[in-house]
């Protein structure tokens, strides 16, 4: 039986205004355009204003400006988007896991695991690793020397942390995730590479969600840093030593070179870069496949590059762009003549 809730209970769990039967029972959360009666549907981007007139949802969670337009029951929110996320929640259970340790993971002597803690098939845990309470490490993660995983964290599956990281409470990372791998240090001498020791570690706070595939480096010395409540999608590279405040986000692809420092509340689009040594000030955004190639002091919203256009034309551009230097000589020489008139 699938779970189900009354639009009452939904509404005075999150502090939601009810208009309609409260006794509607809700069984899970669908779109618009494809939810039946019942299931609860949202509205939050005005793109799909146009389909709120023709649902089928037995309730929608909506602005209150869009309420006597909405034809069916409805949860009315401030921020209907978050309000969605957070019942979308109580219809995702949380994943079922069984504490104890696998017959087929090996964990090694000397490691600590934490009371209720769940160790999966396939699982490796060096010596010195420490696993807290009621943490879930999926199948075949490995957890490597020196390494912490917090209390109530949750590896999926396939995680490996390399050396001296440290999880906090309630981390989640999903699989294929690689964190602790040696930074890329290295100093030329004469004619080939010396590789440097990496001899710092990662340190990850609470409430961090790391994406699918994403790799985090090891510091050089001192260590990588992500605080509290940092989001980072799939496909994300984080270099050693970089520091990530509290609160930002960075979508799939995007990468930040080394020691760099990215403030608190950032939000960093997908496939967008930061080059080395930089440092982004508190509440920055960062929009798509932007290269950052210099410090920003002042919050605010930041792009790079050229918009896509028709090929013929692009090719026209960049063959212009050689020829900018000139053209601002020329411009300004125009602008110092004009002025002696």
């Amino acid at each position: 039986m699938p779970t189900s809730h009354t639009l009452d209970e939904l509404a005075r769990r999150f502090g939601l205004q009810l208009r309609g039967d409260g006794n509607r029972r809700i069984t899970g959360i669908a779109t618009l355009a494809h939810a039946d009666a019942t299931q609860l549907a949202f509205l939050s981007n005005r793109k799909y204003v146009a389909q709120l007139a023709t649902t089928r949802a037995g309730a929608v969670i909506l602005h209150p400006s869009h309420v006597e337009a909405c034809p069916v029951d409805a949860l009315i929110a401030a921020d209907p988007y978050v309000a969605y996320a957070k019942i979308a929640g109580v219809f995702v259970p949380p994943p079922a896991a069984t504490p104890g340790i696998h017959p087929s993971a090996v964990v090694e002597a000397g490691a600590h695991i934490g009371a209720g803690a769940c160790i999966g098939a396939g699982c490796v845990v060096a010596a010195s690793a420490v696993i807290g309470e009621r943490a879930v490490l999926g199948p075949h993660c490995i957890i490597g020397a020196e390494c912490t995983v917090g209390a109530d964290a949750h590896l999926v599956a396939r995680v490996t942390l390399v050396t001296r990281v440290t999880l906090g409470q309630r981390v989640l990372v999903h699989p294929g995730a690689v964190i602790g791998s040696d930074g890329f240090g290295l100093a030329f001498e004469a004619d080939h590479w010396v590789k440097i020791p990496q001899l710092g570690g990662v340190r990850i706070g609470d409430d961090c969600e790391i994406g699918a595939n994403t790799t985090i480096d090891r510091g050089a010395l001192d260590d990588t840093v992500l605080e509290e409540d940092v989001r980072l999608d799939n496909l994300v590279q984080i270099a050693h030593n970089v520091h990530v405040g509290a609160h930002t986000a960075m979508a799939g692809c995007a990468a930040v070179a080394g020691s760099a420092v990215i403030g608190r509340y950032c939000q960093i689009g997908g496939n967008a870069g930061v080059l080395g040594h930089l440092e982004v000030a508190d509440r920055v955004t960062i929009t798509a496949k932007s290269l950052v190639t210099h410090s920003i002091r002042t919050s605010g919203e930041y792009s790079s590059g050229t918009p896509l256009q028709e090929n013929r034309g692009w090719r026209k551009s960049a063959a212009r762009f050689k020829h900018l230097d000139d053209f601002a000589r020329r411009l300004a020489a125009l602008e110092k003549d004009k002025h002696h008139e």
